[in-house]
């Protein structure tokens, strides 16, 4: 399994194979893209500089500044109020506030576009209870506009914050919270002058994720009627058939996820914060009774209710409407199989690949390994139709080359191989999912001591060995949560399926992107639900995890 490389001394073997493959995977469409953009006219990037890139770079702007003023407001707000106070409920809203991860910005759009329609069932039944008789006498203000959709994805990205900032809260600042307590300090100062600065590194990545997730998204911006940099890739390439118009703004696409990034990186501030000592005991919440302790849940509960509690209610409603009057659709049961099948097998390619990467990292120490490992998870920044686009013109360049060869040996030329097939559909989602799984399996192996694997190699076991052996078995449970993750996030994702399916391939999320183009928001209802249902499986894993954690801290205490 191994073969020296030259006079470098380095030994080629299949972990290093695996991990050079999913580097230069990841690259080719990067530099792909870049070479499609490069070679389009000079006055096709002054037009889209003059008339594309204006628009929808504001939009994309504002809509950006939006989602993360809200999302590190109301995650920051909610994880410290859970955290520091003890009211009616509490246990449940700590579940409550996670049930949003479940939630697609662009189901979340399509629930709530529905509920709010002028003659919905919402707006219909205010006016019934103030009594106004026509829709024209009373309506709400439209969700397409840019302040609606800041509240979407808001509400469907605030968990990202919440998460990552209550755990700062719960393991790293309880002796500094009492401390500041036995000193006279106030709540308020204790949330501002120590909390926050701890929390600042986690705040900053959650608001980086819930960026890139607004980046990603094409249907909710779509829906909500935003022209953002995503949505003018997908019309040009599209509606107007200008590949190298998407890619160029494509570009302009990637230079906005590096300054985020960056902004990233400088909300850090570059500082880490290390806990002192082993048991680390949970932070004392105050306990608030009476009317000031079921106001302060139901405050708390508000982002869950928008984001998860009432537009489920209403989509599992319209879903049971559907089918009492025509019956399961059996394009449902179809698309959900297709859904299924591109999940599964991107999750086999992510996971096992993953495994072979960080697993050479792990055996076989050296920059080379580390810096494959690094560049392979780049398309994790990279949004759904960046990276589609990219792929395209590299599968499509591929199929050239098979079409070119079948004619010189004087074969019927083949169909689209590569590119508008499944074979696309599972290389973009596991380029983009591929961090996930080798962040996941990383974590894992770092809790492995390193004594077993020299133990084993001394005993003459070879890395593959090692790995087979030894590790798999001791990470079944970390490898059984990356799967889960990417399997979950592939059932969810829009843009790469929408822009690489090879034709009458339907899957759940574009089954709803369709229905909500035609307007036909009852037919989707179905489709969204399961989308939701698939949703939830990751929010129970995160429940069932901080569970076992809080009683491991109570016992430590």
């Amino acid at each position: 399994m191994q073969c020296g490389i030259g006079r470098f001394g380095l030994k080629w073997d299949a972990f290093l194979g695996v991990g050079a493959a999913a580097a230069a995977l990841a690259l080719a469409p990067v530099v792909a893209l870049a070479l499609i953009a490069l070679r389009a006219g000079e006055g096709q990037w002054r037009h889209l500089a003059a008339n594309v890139l204006p628009d929808s770079a504001y939009e994309t702007l504002v809509l950006s500044a939006g989602v993360l003023a809200f999302v590190v407001v109301v995650g920051t707000a909610c994880a410290w109020i859970v955290t520091a106070f003890d009211f009616p409920g509490r246990r449940v809203v700590e579940t409550l506030l996670l049930l949003p991860l479940a939630f697609p910005a662009y189901v979340l759009a399509y629930a709530w576009l529905d509920l709010t329609h002028p003659v919905g069932p919402l707006q219909s039944g205010l006016r019934a209870l103030l009594g106004y008789a026509r829709p024209s006498d009373f309506r709400l203000p439209d969700l397409r506009t840019l302040p609606g959709a800041m509240l979407i994805f808001g509400l469907a990205l605030y968990p990202y914050v919440y998460v990552a900032a209550r755990a700062v809260f719960l393991s790293q600042m309880t002796n500094l919270a009492e401390a500041a307590r036995m000193l006279g300090k106030s709540g308020a100062t204790i949330f501002f002058r120590i909390a926050l600065p701890l929390a600042r590194p986690a705040i900053a990545a959650g608001g980086a994720l819930a960026l890139m997730e607004t980046l990603n998204d094409i249907g909710a911006a779509e829906f909500l009627s935003v022209n953002t940099l995503t949505a003018a890739v997908y019309s040009t390439w599209v509606n107007r058939s200008d590949l190298p118009g998407a890619a160029q703004i494509a570009l302009a696409m990637l230079i906005f996820v590096l300054l985020l990034v960056v902004m990233e990186r400088m909300g850090r501030g570059g500082r880490s914060y290390a806990v002192i000592g082993r048991n680390m005991r949970p932070l004392a919440p105050r306990r608030v009774e009476g009317f000031a302790g079921l106001a302060l849940a139901a405050l708390v509960t508000l982002p869950a209710l928008f984001g998860f509690i009432a537009p489920a209610a209403h989509l599992v409603y319209q879903a049971f409407l559907r089918l009492a009057h025509a019956g399961m659709p059996g394009e449902i049961l179809a698309e959900t199989g297709n859904s299924l099948l591109v999940a599964v097998l991107t999750t086999l390619v992510c996971v096992a690949g993953a495994l072979m990467v960080t697993g050479g990292v792990r055996l076989m120490r050296s920059p080379l390994r580390r810096a494959l490992l690094q560049i392979s998870a780049v398309g994790y920044a990279l949004p759904g139709t960046v990276l589609a686009i990219g792929l395209l013109v590299v599968l499509g360049g591929l199929d050239a080359l098979v079409r070119g060869g079948a004619a010189l040996l004087g074969a019927k030329p083949p169909g689209l191989l590569f590119s508008a097939s499944l074979t696309a559909i599972v290389l973009a989602l596991s380029l983009r999912f591929f961090r996930l799984a080798t962040s996941k399996i990383e974590t894992g192996l770092e809790r492995l001591s390193p004594s077993l694997d020299n133990a084993a190699r001394t005993l003459g076991r070879s890395p593959f060995a090692v790995l087979r052996e030894i590790h798999l078995p001791l990470l079944k449970p970390t490898i059984a949560g990356a799967a889960l993750l990417v399997f979950v996030d592939c059932m969810k994702e829009l843009p790469a399926t929408l822009l690489l399916r090879p034709m009458n391939f339907e899957t759940l999320s574009t089954h709803l992107y369709g229905e909500t183009a035609r307007g036909t928001y009852e037919n989707g209802a179905l489709a969204a639900c399961v989308i939701v249902a698939f949703g939830l499986l990751p929010v129970a894993l995160l429940t069932r995890l901080g569970r076992r954690e809080s009683e491991a801290r109570e016992e430590r205490s």
